[in-house]
């Protein structure tokens, strides 16, 4: 979540009324100029998980498809709750990860990876037992997180303090520091390029980053955007899927070119982004509440369904097997937090 995020709410209050009598005004559309469907979101409940701890935050959730794993960090109680999403059940809660914000399990490893915004650490955790491996220092609040498989690196995104940390995934050694001279959202790599890419969401540009040299080797403009924050990739297709959370807008930039081919507009602030890359799919979690759906069809996205899903439903993470869809949120069915499932219908 972006740190500016509730500041900009107190700035668009005053604008509310205006911008809902323009609004009414304009015809829904949809792609470079429209806004998102109003149609039912193309997915069906499968049910739900209850989840330990408190009612408070969930930030970012990653699954490791072959074992049917979801690590969900619970900032709010500083835990990585782990779910056994094929026999539905929690496995496991790992405790001391302070204000446990990113996560990332990678599979080859059997590491699984936080970020602890409230310590400034990147805690490593074996993702058999969930003991902690190693603790590693990062830059201030560290958010997002993408593992660099060709060097063996985990790149953390240091939201306010402008940079990423580079650390090695086996030892937990800091190998350097990149600054990117301004606010920064998700870090991403792209395999094909060999290359990072992160939003710096206090630049509205998409910097391109030599893992290697961990050179900043171009930046790509984000015309449209305010504060992009979310980040997924489709590799194969050469897209970037960019998302704004100052103005609920979605970018689709061509990776050849560098330039920005499509413009949707997503639920107000929106946050965690999730690629299906076998169904071409794209899952947009925002703050407000709505899930977004949108197809890729020819290299451009399509808005399937827009809605609103649950209150604090801002964490999506998919199942490349099944194409099913989870959501940790605060309150479920029954009032307990919950991991809630959707399958995709039609």
């Amino acid at each position: 979540m972006s740190l500016s995020t509730r500041s900009r709410w107190l700035l668009a209050a005053a604008g509310a009324a205006m911008v809902a009598l323009v609004v009414a005004l304009l015809v829904t559309t949809r792609g470079d100029t429209g806004r998102p469907s109003t149609g039912r979101l193309p997915l069906r409940s499968v049910g739900e998980v209850t989840l330990p701890g408190n009612a408070s935050r969930f930030d970012y959730a990653s699954l490791d498809p072959e074992r049917g794993l979801l690590f969900v960090a619970h900032l709010g109680a500083g835990e990585v709750i782990e779910v056994d999403v094929r026999a539905h059940r929690v496995v496991r809660t790992i405790t001391d990860v302070a204000q446990a914000h990113g996560v990332l399990v990678v599979p080859a490893l059997h590491r699984v990876f936080a970020t602890a915004t409230g310590a400034n650490q990147l805690v490593a955790l074996d993702e058999d037992t969930g003991a902690v491996v190693s603790r590693a220092p990062t830059g201030e609040y560290p958010d997002g997180l993408a593992y660099e498989p060709r060097r063996g690196a985990i790149w953390t995104t240091n939201e306010s303090g402008g940079s990423e940390t580079v650390i090695d995934a086996a030892t937990g050694a800091v190998r350097g520091t990149v600054t990117l001279g301004g606010e920064v959202g998700n870090v991403a790599y792209d395999p094909v390029s060999d290359r990072m890419l992160v939003d710096v969401q206090g630049r509205n540009d998409l910097a391109v980053i030599d893992p290697a040299s961990l050179a900043v080797e171009r930046r790509v403009p984000l015309p449209g955007c305010d504060h992009d924050h979310g980040l997924a990739l489709s590799p194969a297709d050469r897209l970037a899927f960019v998302a704004c959370d100052g103005n609920a807008t979605l970018l689709t930039v061509d990776l050849n070119f560098g330039q920005v081919t499509g413009t949707d507009r997503v639920g107000d602030d929106p946050d965690v982004l999730a690629y299906d890359q076998a169904a071409h799919r794209l899952y947009v979690a925002a703050e407000s509440g709505p899930v977004t759906v949108l197809d890729l069809r020819d290299r451009r996205l399509s808005v399937a369904g827009s809605d609103h899903l649950a209150d604090g439903a801002h964490v999506v993470a998919v199942d490349p097997a099944t194409h099913h869809s989870f959501y940790p949120v605060p309150a479920g069915a029954d009032g307990r937090p919950a991991l809630l499932e959707q399958e995709p219908v039609g």
